[in-house]
C-alpha cells in the first residue's frame, strides 16, 4: 500500500511504533517526536485516528473506563506498519536529493557546478 501521509497522521503512525497508546500520550508523544512542529488538539488527533481507522493503518485494541470516561488504547496495524516505512523511504528519498549533491547529479544526469 502506497500513500501519502500528512505530517499529522504521519507522526501519529509513527507514535505508536513502541505499542499501543491512549489519546493523551499519543498527542504528547507527537509533539515530541516532531519536536514541537506538529500539535494536535484532542478534536484533531481523533479526526486524525478516525481515518487511520477507517483506512485500515489503527485499531481500537482495548477500551477501559477511567473516571467515568472511555479510554481508547490504539495500535497499529500491519498495514499501518507498512504504509508508516513506506512514507519514511519517500521522505528519505526526497530529503537525499537536497541533502546529497552525488545524487542530484546522478537524478539530472549532469555535473552541477557548485555556487
Amino acid at each position: 500500500m502506497t500513500i501519502q501521509l500528512r505530517a499529522p497522521s504521519y507522526f501519529v503512525l509513527a507514535s505508536l511504533l513502541d505499542g499501543a497508546l491512549h489519546g493523551y500520550v499519543i498527542i504528547k508523544r507527537v509533539e515530541a517526536l516532531s519536536d514541537g512542529a506538529v500539535r494536535l488538539a484532542a478534536g484533531s488527533l481523533y479526526a486524525v485516528l478516525d481515518r487511520l481507522a477507517d483506512a485500515g493503518l489503527v485499531e481500537v485494541v482495548n477500551e477501559e473506563i477511567v473516571n467515568g470516561r472511555a479510554r481508547r488504547y490504539y495500535a497499529l496495524t500491519a498495514d499501518g506498519g507498512s504504509a508508516l516505512q513506506d512514507e519514511a523511504a519517500r521522505l528519505a528519498a526526497a530529503a537525499k536529493v537536497v541533502t546529497n549533491a552525488t545524487a542530484r547529479r546522478r537524478a539530472v544526469g549532469t555535473v552541477v557546478s557548485p555556487a
